[in-house]
């Protein structure tokens, strides 16, 4: 379904939500699964090498990918939610200096990143469970994809964020699609082709660099011709017209979202030292496991994305009996998708595993424990999935109706308050095993606490002032 084929109007007032979802969410979850791949992709080859060092250095650093993530969400949902808003109030000329207000930002976050994490690397990763084994090649793909792409790969997710939110979700789709497509393309040919064995790392690092800076240029051209049409805009000029009560807005959803990711990368670096401390090949089928969740996961994440801006202009247009049948549908079809997930990986968890790390080269002895050990851990996490589409579908609502306290809220519960204090005490009781288990119970609480945030926020919360209020 493109969303070329319907109107502004069509797409966010008229269009049977069915569809109108279909428009947003297919193009998003393409986008989704296909920038899985600029991570996905690097792990499958360099499981080709069967060293199960290099594969827990890629998990070391998944952390600091990730983080890129968290970045682009400040000023890219945000930014993109406020826009969506505007959009419902008519305010087209507000909603551009928005635009050009999240664009400088997602540079200004994308270089001072870029920064600190070339001054203090050693440190960082030493911090992130890298060891001595891991450190070297955590150090390659750092510097690569971290210091000097980090800039790039912001900017490209924050401008995804905007253009799907004014409804050229095809457009952002296509921009990282295609940075994973020739990330895929990339990947073989620096790894066994231009760089000797041994530095497979550094290849798949240069191969995501190159195809993130490729993606990002599409988007910046994208942006400038949706701009015809839509409130967007590259003019960072018109960033310094930005009301102080827009910016507040902006940083009401942008930093809860942030911060929701944020946490989610702690929770993962809690989960990689726990997994270290047992041992690397431990570390390593951890990091096989939160590879191949994040396939549904995408899925579930781009339904929400997709659903996001259809929200956020409706609610502020007031048209609630189509903002609720939208939170509705896209609940539906993530509970779908979950438990579609969880049968087949409980079907198939060794030989997913198995793909990601072949057990018939270099230590083979080693990689077969590694594999082993991820079927085991999967067939009990992917029992979290229901509850985590709960989880991401009641934050996203949140935030498309500008509540970034109960986002907030939620995202401290969720992670500080259950999830990593169970990861901790169900480890020390059940060891590796018991580690696994924290994801699903912890996940199962904080769906409870999202659903009772989310009804009330739907229930009693009004439009945002700032958006309400047009001489602002």
């Amino acid at each position: 379904m493109q969303t070329s084929k319907l109107s502004r109007t069509e797409l966010f007032e008229q269009a049977p939500i069915p569809r109108a979802l279909a428009a947003m969410a297919v193009p998003t979850i393409i986008s989704q699964l296909i920038n899985l791949i600029y991570n996905m992709v690097d792990a499958f080859f360099i499981g080709r090498t069967g060293n199960s060092y290099m594969m827990a250095a890629t998990t070391v650093t998944l952390t600091l990918t990730m983080l890129n993530v968290a970045f682009a969400n400040l000023y890219g949902v945000g930014g993109g939610s406020l826009i969506a808003r505007l959009m419902g109030q008519k305010q087209d000329g507000e909603g551009r200096k928005v635009s050009a207000y999240a664009v400088r930002g997602a540079i200004l976050l994308g270089l001072g990143y870029s920064l600190v994490t070339g001054l203090f690397m050693r440190p960082i990763l030493r911090f992130l469970g890298a060891s001595d084994a891991t450190l070297g090649f955590a150090e390659q793909y750092t510097l690569c994809v971290i210091v000097v792409g980090s800039a790039p790969t912001i900017l490209s997710l924050t401008l995804a964020h905007l253009l799907r939110n004014t409804g050229h979700a095809s457009r952002a789709s296509f921009g990282l699609s295609m940075g994973g497509v020739l990330n895929m393309a990339l990947d073989p040919l620096f790894m066994f082709g231009l760089l000797p064995r041994g530095q497979e790392v550094l290849g798949a690092a240069l191969a995501t660099l190159i195809s993130n800076v490729c993606a990002c240029g599409y988007l910046l051209l994208a942006c400038r011709r949706a701009s015809a049409k839509a409130p967007l805009t590259l003019d960072l000029r018109l960033a310094r017209g930005l009301g102080k009560e827009h910016k507040k807005s902006l940083y009401t959803v942008g930093v809860p979202s942030a911060v929701l990711t944020g946490l989610f990368d702690l929770a993962s670096v809690c989960v990689n030292k726990l997994a270290a401390a047992h041992d690397d090949l431990v570390l390593a089928a951890f990091g096989i496991v939160m590879k191949v969740e994040r396939i549904p996961n995408a899925v579930n994440i781009g339904l929400c994305q997709g659903m996001m801006p259809i929200v956020a202009y409706n609610y502020a247009s007031g048209n609630r009996e189509r903002m609720h049948a939208a939170v509705r549908a896209a609940r539906s079809c993530g509970l779908l998708v979950s438990a579609a997930s969880i049968v087949l990986l409980e079907l198939f968890a060794r030989p997913v595993s198995n793909l990601f790390l072949s057990t018939s080269a270099e230590d083979a002895a080693g990689a077969m424990t590694t594999v082993g050990y991820a079927a085991a851990f999967l067939r009990v996490r992917c029992l979290a999935a229901p509850v985590q589409l709960i989880n991401y579908h009641s934050s996203f609502s949140l935030q498309a109706i500008g509540n970034g306290r109960d986002t907030m809220l939620h995202a401290c519960v969720r992670e500080l308050g259950v999830y990593i204090p169970l990861m901790l005490l169900l480890d020390r009781l059940f060891g590796q095993m018991g580690l696994a288990a924290a994801l699903p119970a912890g996940e199962g609480l904080a769906a409870i606490f999202a659903l009772w945030l989310l009804r009330r926020a739907l229930r009693d919360r009004q439009p945002d002032a700032a958006v309400s209020d047009c001489s602002r």
